[in-house]
């Protein structure tokens, strides 16, 4: 993302008073500049109009870029963290995004309703394997009107890769920023197995960019006869 657009969006998390917590300004801002994930999801959206649900939202940053990237849609973000989804509604608000809503939703035990596309961005690790299947399964069911389904994931292996964002995943456990430990990382035979059953033909690309992780950006729709 451009340097101009991510630090607009950064200045919305600056607390209000100077002495006040900046983490989450210098997070977003560095993210937002540095991680390729959101070019790389914008894309795969930007042709496919409809509400967004966004599956472990984490402070939200996905409606920040939709709207900085003209994209006008619904957004629906879901998270366990309940810290995070305070903050992410009250920066929501701050900024005026609008048709804009957050809830907490602990996802190994429920999946929320919704009608449209959806974004599962860093956190399928965070669910068991016979979870991740059944959740893909039912989100299929919600891709209507030529939606699409787009995950960033770090596929599990035992290359360089795959050890750094493991290792970085249980330090950010540690470090307090993620709530669970990661539980089973998606190979990219599970996931096609995983889709196809849904119904769904996907599109797997390396979505490095920059960083040590073995992430990929995975864009789902469904198979028409």
């Amino acid at each position: 993302m451009p340097a101009s657009q991510a630090l607009a969006i950064a200045r919305a998390f600056l607390p209000r008073r100077p002495w006040g917590n900046r983490y989450d300004y210098y997070y977003t801002r560095a993210k937002l500049r540095t991680d390729p994930l959101y070019p790389g999801v914008l894309a795969a959206l930007r042709d496919h109009p409809g509400p967004v649900l966004d599956l472990g939202c984490g402070l939200g940053l996905l409606a920040h870029a939709l709207q900085a990237d003209g994209q006008a849609r619904g957004y629906y973000g879901v998270d366990i963290d309940a810290n995070k989804i305070a903050r992410a509604k009250r920066i929501a608000q701050r900024s005026g995004l609008r048709d804009t809503r957050f809830e907490v939703v602990d996802l190994a035990a429920r999946w929320p309703a919704h009608r449209g596309n959806i974004a599962i961005l860093d956190m399928l690790q965070y669910l068991p394997d016979h979870v991740q299947a059944g959740m893909l399964a039912h989100m299929a069911g919600m891709l209507e009107g030529g939606a699409r389904l787009v995950i960033r994931t770090a596929l599990g292996d035992d290359t360089r890769r795959g050890r750094t964002s493991k290792i970085t995943d249980l330090m950010a456990h540690f470090a307090g920023w993620m709530q669970e430990v990661p539980k089973s990382y998606p190979t990219r035979d599970s996931l096609e197995h995983h889709l196809a059953n849904a119904g769904l033909h996907a599109r797997f690309s390396p979505l490095y960019g920059n960083t040590p992780f073995n992430n990929w950006l995975i864009v789902a729709e469904r198979v028409h006869a």
